[in-house]
């Protein structure tokens, strides 16, 4: 299967997905949002590779959501379902990327930002770049933070924690965000591939059947929660959307 902006490297049993649309910083159109979303699925039954790196751009890991995509924002003429299919598109991304029995290995160069972190935190390891940083921005535009990211982000950092990260919208150095527990290595720039296929060589020499098991018991014990307290993110992001606030703030946001 061929797509866009996505390849994948299979050589089991690794495996490395990139995704670049070439464009805006890498950031999120529904297109992107569909490909990687298939991408998940062709992992699912996938017997042979055991670790996959998951990789933006060079210059971006992702920008966030496109906030310039009609696909994304441009909503007229949709049935109701048709609006909250759309919506949910992420979180269907995000919980693709989680159910993969494999283990999953984000590598951030420069920047993930929104649902560019939203993605990582799908991942199970998570490699940043030494000058990159994290950024959440979703408040400032007047959206709550969505792809079923929130309870993802509070267990892995704790709720005041994440209360900063959402609502100060501070950007996280790659310093912070080891101290914080957000990613699990830094990389040299340039290094983030290299960094999480050395830690996927490691978890390939381990019996596979078991690292899948321990994988599977560690997500259920972890995230228990995770989908009854997200399960309306989607509607949500919907409603808070539609607000008069939050559309003046996306329109100041983009013109920078």
């Amino acid at each position: 299967m061929a797509w866009g902006y996505v390849t994948v490297e299979r050589h089991p049993p690794l495996a490395v997905v990139r995704f670049d649309r070439k464009a805006n910083r890498n950031a999120f159109d529904q297109q992107l949002v569909r490909e990687l979303t298939e991408v998940a699925r062709t992992f699912h039954d996938d017997m042979d590779v055991h670790v996959v790196v998951l990789a933006g751009a060079p210059d971006a890991f992702s920008a966030g959501a496109d906030l310039k995509d009609a696909g994304s924002w441009q909503l007229a003429g949709k049935t109701d379902v048709q609006r909250r299919h759309r919506f949910h598109a992420g979180v269907r991304l995000c919980r693709a990327w989680e159910d993969m029995p494999q283990i999953t290995i984000a590598a951030m160069e420069r920047m993930a930002v929104g649902a560019g972190v939203a993605i990582a935190l799908a991942c199970d390891w998570r490699v940043l770049g030494r000058s990159a940083f994290l950024y959440v921005p979703e408040v400032k535009i007047g959206l709550n933070l969505q792809w079923g990211a929130l309870p993802r982000l509070v267990t892995l950092v704790g709720p005041a924690r994440a209360k900063r990260i959402t609502l100060l919208c501070e950007r996280l150095d790659a310093a912070t965000a080891l101290a914080w527990g957000l990613v699990d290595e830094v990389a040299d720039d340039g290094r983030t591939v290299d960094v999480a296929l050395a830690m996927a060589c490691t978890t390939a020499e381990r019996p596979p059947v078991t690292v899948r098991l321990m994988k599977e018991a560690i997500n259920a014990t972890a995230a228990a929660l995770h989908r009854a307290t997200s399960f309306a993110d989607g509607d949500q992001s919907q409603l808070t959307a539609s607000f008069e606030a939050a559309r003046a703030a996306r329109d100041r946001f983009g013109q920078r």
